[in-house]
């Protein structure tokens, strides 16, 4: 049986303009947002920074995941990014 994995992601700008997003291959989706591959909301704002993941073997509850975190207001998005990266170090430079 095939492991699965899914991410809901937070990636920002330099100046902190947050965008919340959900894929099945993390590093693929940080080069498109990095390499500005699509355009729209994280090419307009240079949204390129990854400061927050977590890990689902379930699509449906990383797209469960991404609702919630969308439905949050931005001083809650902050306290979890700064929970675990409190300085916003982009995670994807590594």
């Amino acid at each position: 049986m095939r492991d699965h994995n899914y991410f809901t992601y937070i990636v920002t700008s330099k100046s902190r303009t947050i965008y919340i997003g959900m894929t099945n291959s993390l590093l693929k989706r940080i080069a498109q947002h990095k390499n500005k591959t699509f355009p729209g909301f994280t090419s307009t704002n240079n949204c390129d920074r990854l400061v927050w993941f977590e890990r689902f073997e379930h699509v449906d509850k990383a797209i469960a995941r991404e609702k919630q975190l969308k439905g949050w207001l931005r001083s809650r998005k902050i306290t979890l990014i700064e929970n675990t990266n409190p300085t916003w170090e982009d995670l994807s430079a590594s």
